[in-house]
């Protein structure tokens, strides 16, 4: 379960989603950040070595997103925690932002789930223990989950689709889109691995997005500035 959650974000893209959709739409054969983390574990790893997994672990990795279900309970674990985690820290976040108030979640999810992200995190983590008891499953009672997935639908309309978060977005994605051009039409400035890989059959395409999707936020807008911005003003 420990190697799950750790693995199950490692192919996240700089940006997060929005890097995530730009290399969807540019790559070839198309880009998740699910299975960019498998691919990491499988093939990047270790100098293209990669790592050695269990079946389960990379299935539980594989499948976190709510459209997939692991086929272990550990996975099960992962999947629900990441859902109940991001929710809850990005509601903090979009409130710190003053995107919005806890107020402005409808009421009938704060009467099921609480209305803070103390008394959310423990309704729902409890609720999963006592709902999961002796049974072959990890799961929520019909009315929390519910609550739980109305309230990721109110994040998606209200703050995830922000205008103000939109537009920040993308910057992101043309940033990203400007890098890989410039990476495909460069590609020796890529690390001597990375080229070998493509001694071994990966297409050039491939290995750039591999790359571009190992970066920081912070190492991508540096390397941005470093191929796009004039000397004199790039910001020390």
């Amino acid at each position: 379960m420990e190697a799950i959650a750790l693995g199950h974000d490692l192919g996240h893209t700089p940006f997060g989603h929005a890097g995530e959709h730009m290399l969807n739409e540019i790559c070839e054969h198309g880009f998740r950040h699910n299975e960019q983390s498998v691919r990491i574990v499988e093939k990047l790893e270790k100098d293209g070595n990669g790592l050695n997994l269990t079946w389960e672990v990379r299935d539980g990795i594989l499948n976190h997103q709510t459209s997939l279900m692991p086929s272990t309970l550990e996975g099960k674990i992962v999947r629900l925690s990441d859902k109940i985690a991001y929710i809850n820290h990005d509601i903090d976040d979009a409130i710190r932002a003053k995107v919005l108030s806890e107020e402005d979640i409808p009421i009938e999810y704060r009467e099921i789930l609480g209305t803070t992200t103390r008394k959310r995190l423990d309704i729902l983590i409890h609720n999963i223990v006592t709902n999961s008891l002796n049974k072959n499953d990890i799961c929520m009672s019909a009315e929390v989950q519910e609550a739980m997935q109305g309230l990721r639908k109110f994040m998606f309309q209200n703050v995830y689709r922000n205008p103000r978060a939109k537009g920040e977005e993308e910057r992101a994605k043309a940033l990203l889109s400007r890098l890989f051009q410039y990476y495909v039409e460069h590609i020796d400035l890529l690390p001597e691995w990375y080229l070998e890989m493509m001694e071994h059959g990966e297409k050039k395409e491939r290995i750039v997005c591999d790359y571009i999707a190992g970066m920081t936020d912070q190492y991508a807008i540096a390397k941005f500035e470093e191929y796009f911005m004039p000397k004199a003003w790039q910001v020390n």
